[in-house]
């Protein structure tokens, strides 16, 4: 029988399976989705961490490597990587009875790991905020409203009577998460209720003026050069209220790119007055592909166009997509669809 929890809060059915599923577990795993943001590595760390509280051990096992700027979260070095560490991450799929997958709708989003998963003998708890989620799960908790999958963990700790024993690490894990899913706090997705949870989460130690400075204040000299080279590519196109940025590979490779170095770079088109979409393109000739970002401000959905066009999808206001045509012929097929949209973007 399959669980779902589709509003903001379990209910007793769902934490009552969970439970269950929890006591017949001795061999859990937690999987991120692919390029793990920090909603994704800070909600697999909190519930990492809480799973410790009701003396349940699990493994971390991440799908690729991760920005360096989330690596001193508490317990984040006893992340496995599964393309680093493959025959270990293999051998503990193929033993686990439980996997918990966060902040992820459908099992393609983990990259070289789906094949697996879809083979794997293991239960399913999916705890995800993204839209259209998938029904791999034995227990599915879905809220597309929701800030951050962070939130949904702290949800579920207190769906199990167990906000107290939140410890300092967990409240460092979750704040992380929902800061930088709500972008600070400034997405419409931050609630009465997010601010409330925060606020727990900082009387639980979470120490905010620190977390902020561990995610936002490290960068690297090239970084910024390569921000800057970013905002140079911008083009505006005040018809259609849209703002885009391209970065190639050269690009990349002139300023040492690290993964995470390009975080945030496509909101900056928001924050041009009159601009409501906002877009990134950045090539990556490895995989053949150009990555894509998609921000919006108020009703126009990212999600429904990165769906329709670019093999992607999201939330309303951030979504990602690809593109397997080269960066030119990429972003020329972007502004022809803008005219389509035009009225949309207007409103």
């Amino acid at each position: 029988m399959l669980y779902y929890c589709i509003f903001g809060r379990m209910n007793l059915t769902d934490v009552a399976k969970l439970k269950e599923l929890l006591l017949q577990s001795e061999n859990i795993v937690i999987v991120p989705h692919k390029n793990p943001d920090g909603d994704a590595i800070g909600s697999s760390l909190g519930l990492q961490h809480f799973l410790k509280i009701l003396n349940k051990k699990a493994i971390i096992i991440v799908p690729n490597e991760y920005p360096k700027f989330l690596k001193w979260i508490p317990g984040s070095k006893d992340i496995l990587n599964f393309e680093k560490k493959n025959g270990t991450a293999l051998e503990l799929l193929e033993k686990a009875d439980l996997i918990f997958t966060l902040d992820f709708n459908d099992l393609s989003r983990t990259g070289r790991m789906e094949g697996v998963l879809k083979n794997a003998s293991a239960r399913f708890v999916m705890i995800d905020h993204h839209q259209q989620p998938d029904t791999y799960a034995t227990v599915t908790y879905s809220d597309v409203h929701m800030s951050s999958t962070c939130e949904m963990v702290y949800n579920t700790i207190e769906a199990f009577g167990e906000t107290e024993a939140i410890t300092k690490d967990i409240a460092t894990c979750l704040y992380t998460g929902i800061m930088t899913d709500t972008g600070s706090f400034k997405f419409s997705s931050t609630t009465s209720r997010t601010h409330r949870v925060v606020a727990n989460l900082i009387d639980s130690g979470a120490e905010n003026m620190l977390i902020h400075q561990q995610v936002f204040d490290t960068n690297s000299p090239a970084r910024l050069r390569l921000l800057g080279v970013a905002l140079n590519n911008m083009v505006i196109l005040e018809e259609y209220r849209t703002a885009y940025i391209t970065l190639s590979q050269e690009e990349l490779d002139q300023h040492h790119y690290l993964k995470g170095d390009t975080e945030g770079f496509v909101n900056y088109g928001l924050t041009l007055e009159g601009i409501v979409f906002a877009v990134i393109f950045i090539e990556n000739k490895e995989e053949g592909i150009i990555k894509i970002s998609f921000r919006s401000a108020g009703a126009f959905s990212v999600n429904d166009f990165a769906r329709s066009h670019f093999d992607g999808g999201g939330h309303i206001n951030a979504a990602g997509g690809r593109s397997t045509t080269d960066l030119e012929e990429t972003t020329k097929r972007f502004v022809s669809l803008l005219a389509h949209y035009k009225s949309q973007l207007q409103e």
